[in-house]
């Protein structure tokens, strides 16, 4: 029965995620305990663990982090069920602890009481199917009649019937008696408990499946605005963003499109659940330390004139020649413009941006208004912003990295100081300011590979936002450093793409690469991990050549 015991006490934990999830259709989708748990998991990981996790698992660390959450309760519902008894209400204990925590914390993620109804409501169905389980299981265990298990297959009795049986003992062509009819009795009761035991399980785990389900198809349907974005028209720009020129894209193998694909584009963010805005609700409100408080809507958008302009984002977590950069165009409205017609105050010297999930990035303000192209994007590469990359309105803010400028599901513009306001990562111990540092990446050929004697490209795309690329070199093994070919130069807002052809000869060969930014100044050798304010440090690829 222990085993019973384990089954019953993780199909248990599932009604409870489950009702949960059903409930959360009504009380917000960010109450369900799943996605409060994480998303307080995701506030108060160290940041060692968090940056370890991005780079190991890229587009996947959420997934990864419900499959460890998954793990856990699995084992902890296991053991609730293992210890729980009619007599002796360990795992309910358990449950309730539980439970209460994901209500505290659905209550202060969501705002009152409602977001703690989905934990509670949940919890309560799961210590319900817990204790009707571990009933079954006692009942099952110890059959009317007698103080113990049947011994299964042993040809005894345990319990007083072994003492008072007067039969004949069943044995080769013996007549059974008494005792062994009761034995006979008893493992058939064992087994049928067994059965109600079985059927039970199943029946909780069918119903913790049937409401998870309806919950998540009800609660996406009711908030999904795939729909909407696929019919919005968004506005032409004032000026037609002019044709690429012809070589600033290299078009070489292997070697990073210019403009990368929405699809393709890195995602890194806190929000465990998508979160989904309608243009009908979406608001900018711009308020704080201004003359004159304004909040903009839809509406009001449409009835002004957005530009377009290419511009490369960073996140701070990219390592060195990692991939978390990418390039798009992006459609939106001057955010100097947006500032201005709330009048900043003169002391003023921060931004501190507001998305719909609550995650906050502090800004220079004069990053958003020394006449660089800060946009509210409300367009990328094309099309209105896919809904991960945050749809309907999103910052795009050339120079600084993302966790201090690219907020997604933009709601608030917070005009402040930054000796009165932190941001969301700033407070937990990363670079106030955050500019984009000079960088440089390898694409091809990849390292640790083995190529042929003779002329090989090797092509990469470099980096110093807003203050542009004038170079890149390459050096092989310990040898001097050489200059690569660049593409065009669209801007100083975007990265380049380099291209340097070498004539590999046998052995084993260390590849080195650094870009120069309009300085004169090459980006430094000294190798320095992401945080408190990005990686530093060259790139290197090793090569075995044939």
């Amino acid at each position: 029965m222990a085993l019973l015991r384990v089954v019953a006490g993780i199909a248990a934990a599932a009604l409870v995620l489950g009702v949960a999830e059903l409930v959360a259709v009504f009380t917000g989708t960010g109450s369900a305990p799943a996605y409060a748990l994480g998303a307080t998991v995701v506030d108060h990981t160290p940041d060692g663990l968090r940056e370890w996790a991005i780079q190991s698992f890229g587009r996947n660390d959420k997934a990864v982090l419900f499959v460890c959450m998954g793990i856990v309760a699995v084992l902890v519902a296991g053991l609730a069920g293992w210890f729980e008894r009619v007599t002796r209400p360990v795992g309910s204990v358990v449950f309730a602890v539980f439970g209460l925590i994901a209500a505290v914390i659905g209550a202060g993620r969501v705002g009152g009481f409602g977001g703690a109804l989905p934990a509670l409501i949940g919890t309560a169905a799961g210590i319900l199917a817990l204790r009707g389980l571990t009933r079954r299981i006692d009942d099952a265990s110890t059959p009317p009649g007698s103080t113990g298990e049947a011994a299964a297959g042993s040809g005894r009795l345990v319990g007083p019937e072994a003492d008072t049986a007067g039969g004949t003992v069943v044995g080769a062509g013996a007549t059974a008696g008494p005792a062994a009819i009761r034995a006979d009795e008893s493992r058939a009761m064992v087994s049928a408990g067994r059965r109600r035991v079985l059927g039970g399980i199943a029946a909780t785990g069918v119903l913790a499946l049937g409401a998870g389900l309806a919950g998540r198809l009800l609660g996406g349907a009711r908030g999904d605005v795939s729909a909407e974005r696929a019919t919005v028209e968004l506005p032409g720009p004032a000026t037609p963003l002019p044709e690429l020129p012809a070589d600033a894209d290299l078009r070489v193998p292997g070697l990073t499109p210019y403009l990368t694909p929405a699809d393709e584009f890195y995602r890194i963010d806190t929000a465990l659940i998508v979160p989904q805005v309608s243009t009908a609700d979406w608001s900018l409100r711009i308020h704080g330390m201004v003359d004159r408080e304004i909040v903009l809507t839809w509406d009001d958008l449409a009835r002004r004139t957005p530009v377009e302009y290419v511009v490369t984002l960073a996140c701070v977590s990219n390592p060195i020649n990692g991939d978390l950069i990418g390039n798009a165009r992006w459609l939106g409205y001057r955010l100097d413009e947006l500032l201005a017609e709330a009048g900043p105050r003169p002391d003023a010297d921060m931004v501190l941006s507001h998305s719909k999930d609550g995650w906050t990035a502090g800004s220079p303000l004069a990053a958003l208004t020394d006449g660089r192209d800060a946009l509210l994007a409300i367009g990328m590469n094309g099309a209105a912003l896919p809904i991960q990359h945050g749809y309907p309105a999103r910052l795009v803010v050339p120079g600084l990295y993302g966790y201090v400028s690219a907020t997604k599901w933009v709601t608030e513009l917070e005009v402040t100081r930054f000796d009165q306001a932190s941001a969301y990562w700033t407070r937990r111990g990363w670079s106030a300011r955050g500019p984009i540092k000079t960088g440089t990446r390898i694409d091809t050929p990849r390292g640790r590979g083995r190529i042929p004697q003779g002329r090989t490209t090797i092509a990469g795309v470099a980096w110093a936002q807003h203050r542009g690329i004038t170079g890149v070199e390459v050096q092989i093994d310990n040898g001097d450093w050489r200059p690569a070919r660049l593409s065009t130069e669209v801007s100083i807002d975007t990265w380049r793409q380099w291209v340097y052809d070498w004539d590999a000869t046998a052995g084993q060969h260390t590849i080195r690469a650094r870009a120069i930014d309009d300085t004169g100044a090459p980006q430094t050798a000294v190798q320095r991990d992401v945080i408190p304010d990005g990686a530093t440090g060259y790139p290197t690829l090793t090569l075995q050549v044939a």
